[in-house]
């Protein structure tokens, strides 16, 4: 018997009401996890942009898909998430690649401000932060981005679609994912390091 396992979303169809509307669903989902794994090999997670990085990431996602422009919208709901983190008990550990800090989005300045979001963001209570340096022998494939949401919800973002997968042994192989992506990353003072290194070469 075929049973579903993913949920897809066309980017296509999904936008026409405006990029509003996704992240209100994405920041729902943040208010009701407690405990969420992210990996971005190369772009900085949402919950840790700043506005001027969102705006830069939606404006290109409208650009792309040529849909209804409410960037603004999508920049005060996907900003929002960061009200959660240390909040109610949440925990969250998210992984970004090396590269994710030298993916120019927006420019020089924004970047700076980016970074130095980053710096800050080493310190807050129910996070860890990891970064994979570039030269780091991995454990596994870099692979693409994803999130687990209370091991019951992977979500993956594609050029075309969103797909949320929600079968157990997907999750679970999510999971088992992060755990050999984690075995690469560095934290704390080499983390703090990298970042600093990526903001000084910014100039």
């Amino acid at each position: 018997m075929n049973t579903q396992r993913h949920e897809q979303r066309r980017w296509d169809r999904y936008l026409e009401a405006g990029t509003g509307r996704v992240q209100d669903e994405f920041l729902d989902l943040v208010r009701k996890t407690k405990n969420s794994r992210h990996y971005c090999p190369n772009i900085v997670w949402g919950n840790l942009q700043t506005e001027d990085y969102a705006r830069a990431v939606l404006r290109r996602v409208v650009d792309f898909h040529e849909t209804h422009d409410d960037v603004e919208a999508g920049v005060a709901r996907r900003t929002a998430r960061a009200q959660f983190l240390g909040q109610g008990g949440r925990t969250y550990r998210a992984l970004l690649g090396e590269q994710a800090l030298r993916t120019n989005l927006g420019g020089a300045e924004v970047m700076r401000g980016q970074l130095r979001h980053l710096l800050q963001a080493l310190e807050l209570t129910g996070l860890k932060l990891g970064i994979i340096p570039a030269r780091a022998e991995l454990a596994l494939y870099p692979g693409h981005s994803f999130s687990i949401f209370d091991s019951r919800l992977v979500v993956v973002e594609t050029f075309s679609a969103g797909l949320d997968v929600t079968s157990g042994e997907e999750v679970a192989a999510y999971e088992k994912a992060f755990v050999w992506l984690e075995r690469s990353a560095v934290y704390g003072a080499e983390a703090r390091r990298l970042i600093e290194a990526e903001l000084n070469a910014v100039g």
